[in-house]
């Protein structure tokens, strides 16, 4: 599955739009009134709060704010025709809350901590269909849709470049029996397979660390090659992303500090072999 990402592309040209704004000195009111436009389309496009952009806007955009670069006016045309584009996961609106996946498919690197679940790049189809099964009245069907929508996320770490994934899991999440033994035992070795590929690092916090800086809640950070990194938290109802600077510092100190906390790659291979032995018994 190719590393394509449109909403990465759109707010990387809303980020470009503000930029080239910014410099001519004028404002995003002052732009609309000039193209008589909406007073508020200008600060729309440039907020990402946008969906298909209009290559015809983004060059009356330019011609506006006097780009003459040829290289450059085209890279973002070309920005603009790729970002109305469909990803895979279009055909998924009805599982996906967020623009996850998407996000993940521009990724050049994830850092996910998990408290009870594993990490959903990391799941089985038969951990997976436990969780969604687990306490939600739900036909089969949607069961199987959902479960197939998070395997085809995973695809990512299938391809030739795929982002590096920093996973910090506590140990109560290899040890709950999601779907009983044979599968948990199943997801656990999983795990220890996943974590033999070059991109992908396992980190178990152990119990013994007892209260450390995660313990509100998972989260996932995501870096991209030229754009801002996120921050992405989902609770029962809703998803949330994270983008100002303040925000991503604090959550990648938290990050850092419970790495510190967790067991080394080694030990956390370790813990899992042992786990895996425990559940065989």
């Amino acid at each position: 599955m190719p590393s394509y990402s449109p909403t990465v592309r759109r707010r990387r040209l809303s980020l470009a739009l503000r930029e080239i704004r910014v410099g001519t000195g004028l404002t995003a009111v002052e732009a609309a009134k000039r193209l008589e436009w909406d007073p508020s389309k200008v600060s729309r496009m440039e907020r990402n709060d946008w969906k298909l952009p209009n290559v015809n806007d983004i060059r009356l955009l330019l011609d506006l704010y006097e780009v003459s670069d040829q290289r450059q006016r085209e890279a973002l045309i070309t920005l603009a025709r790729e970002s109305r584009q469909r990803g895979w996961w279009a055909d998924y609106q009805d599982v996906f809350r967020s623009g996850l996946p998407d996000f993940e498919a521009g990724a050049s690197a994830i850092r996910t901590y998990e408290a009870l679940l594993m990490p959903g790049l990391l799941q089985t189809a038969d951990y997976a269909s436990a969780v969604w099964r687990a306490g939600q009245v739900q036909e089969e069907a949607v069961v199987q849709r959902s479960v197939a929508a998070r395997l085809a996320r995973q695809e990512i770490l299938e391809r030739d470049d795929p982002p590096s994934l920093l996973a910090l899991i506590d140990e109560a999440a290899i040890q709950k029996l999601v779907g009983g033994e044979a599968i948990m035992a199943a997801q656990v070795r999983h795990l220890i397979e996943m974590a033999a590929r070059p991109s992908v690092t396992i980190q178990i916090v152990p119990h013994e660390v007892g209260a450390h800086a995660a313990m509100l809640g998972p989260f996932t950070i995501l870096d991209f090659p030229e754009d801002p990194s996120l921050v992405y938290l989902e609770t029962a109802t809703d998803s949330l992303w994270l983008e100002k600077p303040d925000e991503y510092q604090r959550y990648s100190l938290i990050f850092s500090h419970v790495m510190t906390s967790a067991l080394p790659p080694e030990e956390s291979l370790r813990r899992m072999e042992s786990q895996v032995d425990q559940l065989n018994r």
